[in-house]
């Protein structure tokens, strides 16, 4: 169990300085007993007349403070590394919302309160969508100029890229619409010529110094500034929207330097990619806009919903693709989404992309730089080649997985996680020495992409597009299946090289101290896989027509196959090996190339990916990393099929130390205060009498010590020896006892309590679907001990053969 250094000394102070790693409540506990007494008094002994009489003495106050009529700060909140508690937040924003809705009929004042109350979860969706679509602009604006700055820069203007230089130059030709005089790479700035081994090399020296200048601000800053700004922030999400508390992991300036350092590691060239991480910089928006409204700053599950809001508006600005991104918020984010998220989602998600798009930073009217449309219908023939394009798919997932997962493990637990500034820095050396000979590594993995789905048409230059008698045609803009020319061969070598590259630089890459996220590199990898079948296919097409395969879809010199729409289904494949992504997947691939008629080939690619993925491992990629973590997260899409029970998970064991408990009506301030110095837990059973053992209700650490400590400042006369009640009314005391402190209000009445016998395939269930952090296990009414989520965590990796201590935030 790991200690509660943050509470240990018991003082309220303690709560807002913590940075502890306490978990969840692990209680030890109790030995098995099943003997029940009959004599069992009340839960709520029956008093006098006088209610509230509390033998106050001379001097003393003759009332017992109640928490109903004062409350006090910081009761009912959370602290660091907890589990928030999903049922008592779901109370609490009911009991309010009746409030509102009861004080309404009263005035017009409160009606208008409740109509903005009402409407204010679509004003914050706007805001969220707004300020995420615009941070996405300005990344894309930024990453695309920075990339461009490592081979040179333009002379009619610094703030222009290298697009947008040509674009406004007067001397720009059709053949070399890329070239202009107003761009000067490196070379021409500081020898005046591009010609030449030696302008190579000053061109190649500028390219790795650029990018490790990027690198070296990019894992300073967030080494620095917020060392929760490195990844792709999806594990981490996750586990927040399932009820985890990582204070400052959604803080602004986490937003501040994910955003600066983002675009930046972008630029260095690394293989890595901006959707990631655009989805916990949407989630950081929602976070800090969360806290201009009462409603949402002041509970926790409502919070959630609007986060996972905020990561489908995340995912619709990274893929311009607002249906995908709250599908993918649906399948693979949140852990709790109701219909009314739902329908927040899409908002948030629409707002996003019609902000985007205003912005227009790839300056081609559309929301992603690589947006495509293929004319061209596919054949039943071809699910063949889209299969095979799903099982590379999925063997690369799984390959994937288990290497980087490999590797980051090794970074945890050796010397080579204390140097994340030189780990860094070597792996930008080395992907930029080996990137800039071949063109397809040199440019940023966006724009291959691009390249690489492109269908060519007249007006292609690409290398890939050079076929023979390529203007042969009489079917306008379309071309035919034609035999590969020069520059195909020389693109499907480089494209080979540039696969091999991509496989194993991102397996290093994925994980290192800076942002980086997963989607565009396994793109990247599928799309490259796909188009070198792509092209295979084409050219087996065209010097085999007569082949019966061929022969009665494909006729000589029609336009049969499309390399680029290899490209898309190997992008979706791998992709969905990596994540394990399937309906979400589908739609953001058809949203960002607006394939609409290729939705079967993307589902048996997607669906094959995942079924050979998973036939290798079942996790994806951040499930495992969630688990390398430590992470307190309950799969929902795994089933616990073992036949254990309660009474074998629960602390205490046998032969352990009794479980800790407090009682109803017979403990002193000191008595409290001794048990939680002495203890880590989170939290504490009250029940009637040691005796027994019969459950009363459940006291959370934190609020108990905040009321202690509250009442000793505000309260006249409590002493150590004054006795804390958590009945309803206090029995007549004797003249000049201590006054009593009656914490009834911070007691949890109703918490939820399982029987010995049990299964503990209920018990998860009840853990997943309600969100628990505890859950007390009893015995004909009578307190045996407590399940915290900790200790189911540790049960489903000991039945999976893992390590069970591994389940701790590490």
């Amino acid at each position: 169990a790991m200690d509660n250094r943050g509470f240990q000394q018991g003082s309220f102070s303690s709560f807002q300085n913590s940075s502890s790693d306490e978990d969840l409540m692990d209680i030890p506990a109790t030995a098995m007993d099943f003997s029940m007494r009959d004599d069992v008094p009340p839960l709520d002994r029956e008093v006098g007349e006088d209610k509230s009489y509390n033998g106050g003495g001379i001097g003393y106050s003759n009332r017992i403070m109640d928490f109903l009529e004062e409350p006090i700060p910081g009761v009912g909140t959370y602290d660091d590394f907890n589990t928030i508690d999903w049922v008592r937040e779901k109370s609490r924003d009911r009991d309010r919302h009746r409030e509102i809705t009861n004080k309404s009929k009263e005035s017009t004042w409160a009606l208008i309160h409740s109509v903005s109350d009402a409407f204010s979860g679509w004003l914050l969706m706007l805001l969220i969508g707004l300020l995420s679509g615009s941070l996405a602009g300005l990344i894309d604006i930024s990453a695309h100029w920075m990339t461009d700055l490592k081979e040179g820069i333009c002379t009619g203007g610094f703030w222009f890229n290298h697009e947008h230089c040509c674009w406004n130059s007067d001397h720009v030709t059709f053949e070399e619409r890329d070239k202009c005089p107003e761009w000067n790479s490196w070379s021409q700035l500081i020898i005046s010529t591009d010609e030449g081994a030696f302008a190579y090399i000053v061109n190649y020296f500028m390219y790795v110094l650029w990018a490790l200048l990027f690198a070296f601000l990019a894992v300073s800053l967030v080494k620095v500034f917020a060392p929760y700004a490195c990844g792709s922030g999806i594990p981490e999400i996750k586990t927040i929207l399932s009820g985890f508390i990582i204070r400052g992991y959604l803080g602004k300036w986490t937003l501040v330097i994910k955003t600066i350092t983002l675009v930046l590691a972008v630029s260095s060239g690394l293989s890595l990619g901006k959707e990631g991480p655009l989805v916990h910089v949407a989630c950081c928006c929602g976070n800090i806009l969360c806290h201009c409204f009462n409603k949402y700053r002041k509970n926790e599950a409502k919070r959630r919903e609007v986060l996972s809001a905020a990561a489908a508006a995340g995912v619709s600005v990274a893929f311009g693709a607002p249906i995908g991104g709250v599908l993918f918020s649906l399948e693979e984010v949140s852990y709790y989404f109701p219909l009314k998220t739902l329908w927040r989602s899409f908002f948030a998600a629409l707002v996003a992309a019609f902000t985007l798009r205003s912005i227009n930073p790839f300056g081609n009217s559309r929301l992603v730089l690589f947006y495509v449309e293929f004319h061209t219908p596919w054949h039943l023939f071809e699910l063949v080649p889209f299969i095979l394009l799903g099982i590379f798919g999925g063997l690369w997932g799984a390959l994937f997985i288990r290497t980087n997962i490999a590797w980051c493990r090794k970074r945890k637990t050796t010397q080579l996680g204390k140097y994340p500034v030189i780990e860094v820095l070597v792996v930008t050396a080395i992907t930029a020495i080996l990137a800039f000979p071949n063109e397809y590594t040199r440019m940023s993995t966006s724009e291959l992409i691009s390249e690489l789905f492109n269908d060519c048409g007249l007006l292609d230059s690409s290398k890939l597009c050079d076929y023979e008698n390529r203007f042969n045609t009489s079917k306008g803009g379309e071309l035919p299946d034609r035999p590969a020319g020069v520059g195909v061969y020389s693109a499907m070598w480089q494209l080979a090289l540039t696969l091999i590259l991509k496989i194993v630089i991102t397996i290093f890459t994925f994980g290192m101290k800076i942002p980086s996220g997963l989607f565009i590199p396994s793109m990247a990898v599928g799309a490259i896989a796909g188009r070198l079948l792509g092209v295979g296919m084409e050219q087996l097409a065209y010097y085999h027509q007569e082949w019966t395969v061929f022969n009665s879809w494909c006729s000589q010199g029609a336009d049969c196959i499309t390399p680029g729409l290899y490209a898309m289904v190997g992008a979706a494949a791998c992709l969905g090996g990596v994540t394990r992504m399937t309906v979400s997947l589908v739609v953001i691939m058809f949203e960002l190339t607006g394939g609409l008629e290729y939705i079967v080939p993307l589902m048996a690619a997607a669906m094959t990916s995942k079924w050979v993925a998973d036939a290798l491992g079942r996790e994806g990629i951040y499930d495992a990393h969630i688990r390398l973590n430590g992470y307190p997260f309950l799969e929902a899409k795994e089933e616990f099929a073992h036949k254990t029970l309660a009474m074998d998970v629960m602390k205490p064991r046998r032969n352990d130390p009794l479980l800790t408990v407090l009682t109803q009506d017979s403990m002193t301030v000191e008595d409290v205060e001794t048990i939680i110095s002495e203890t880590t837990y989170s939290g504490f059973p009250v029940v009637v009498s040691r005796e027994s053992q019969r459950l009363v209700g459940f006291v959370l650490r934190r609020d108990l010590i905040i009321s202690i400590e509250n009442a000793r400042k505000k309260q006249d006369g409590v002493v150590s020896t004054s006795i804390i009640y958590f009945t309803e009314h206090s029995p007549p005391l004797p003249p000049y006892t201590p006054p009593t402190l009656k914490l009834r209000n911070i007691l949890d009445l109703s918490p939820f309590t399982v029987t010995d016998l049990t299964p503990m395939e209920i018990v998860v269930d009840i853990f997943r679907k309600l969100g628990l952090r505890q859950c007390l296990v009893t015995h004909n009414g009578r307190l045996l001990g407590i399940i915290t989520k900790k200790d189911v965590l540790k049960h489903i990796a000991q039945m999976a053969n893992q390590d069970p201590d591994s389940i701790l935030f590490n």
